[in-house]
């Protein structure tokens, strides 16, 4: 059975989830994000096996999310987010506090995350580029871009 190409698609969350649709490399952004940057670390975080893990990476290299930057005289490297993958980390931030909000129980979240610029443990939240006012799902129209 042949996969759909979704990145052929004329729909934006279609060609983001090319890219990380699946459900390892959202955890494998995650690992790197958080300074787990080489195979192994990575491997022994997640469980995966060493092929799946081994896809994973080169697809996320080949579609520039991530680098792989040599750390050894043998061919072993480092993964490190690219621009276009830490813009790809903001989006797994709004996963991340949606989960916190609807499936952390009683215990809470996992992790917490503390703002660089005014030092305050917070969560992202969407605004709108133009007016910075809350942007949600509730005070948006859909209209036809110029690639649809």
């Amino acid at each position: 059975m042949q996969r759909t190409d979704f990145g052929q698609l004329a729909c934006s969350i279609a060609r983001t989830l090319d890219v990380v649709g699946e459900p390892w490399s959202p955890l494998i952004l995650r690992d790197v994000f958080a300074g787990v940057t080489r195979f192994e670390q990575i491997q022994a975080d997640l469980g995966i096996s060493r092929k799946v893990l081994t896809e994973r990476l080169n697809h996320l290299v080949e579609r520039g999310v991530l680098e792989r930057r040599p750390y050894d005289n043998r061919p072993r490297y480092e993964y490190h987010l690219t621009e276009k993958g830490t813009e790809l980390v903001d989006m797994l931030m709004v996963m991340i506090g949606w989960g916190d909000k609807w499936l952390a129980g009683e215990a809470g979240p996992p992790v917490l995350y503390r703002h660089h610029d005014c030092g305050e443990i917070s969560h992202v939240d969407l605004v709108c580029a133009h007016c910075r006012e809350p942007m949600h799902a509730g005070n948006v129209d859909l209209l036809p871009g110029p690639g649809g």
